[in-house]
């Protein structure tokens, strides 16, 4: 993957091909369908949501997909035993291309994140206007 401007993830995605691309697709789709009102970006330049902040980004390696973001402990408790079979970061879970997509998984991390923006966003000290 030579190029490194993107500037839509359609963009970013039609840089792979078959099965790797199909994979980027049903991520994609599951992001879309848990967070509907998240915007699409690139950022870093790979796909990214934001809602009250970044939610989650996701990108294609030579043998694995990257889940990313800087994940809090609550969310590694809540999800510990289903993680616990793939390598992960301090900021990426990786899917090996060799197995299938955990497609449920994915829907409800980034569930799981949005609660965790919206939280975030509450708890902010409201504007006042100035008279």
């Amino acid at each position: 993957m030579a190029k490194t401007d993107f500037k839509s993830v359609d963009e970013y995605q039609d840089t792979f091909q078959g099965e790797k691309k199909q994979r980027l697709a049903a991520i994609r789709k599951i992001i879309r369908a848990a967070a509907p009102a998240a915007e699409e970006v690139i950022s870093y330049q790979i796909p990214a949501y934001k809602h009250f902040g970044f939610l989650i980004y996701y990108s294609a390696a030579t043998h694995h997909i990257s889940l990313s973001y800087p994940y809090s402990e609550a969310l590694l408790a809540e999800f510990k035993t289903e993680l616990s079979k793939y390598k992960m970061s301090k900021s990426a879970i990786q899917f090996p291309d060799k197995e299938p997509l955990p497609l449920d998984l994915i829907r409800r991390i980034v569930e799981y994140r949005m609660k965790e923006n919206e939280l975030v966003e509450a708890s902010k000290p409201k504007k006042t206007k100035k008279k």
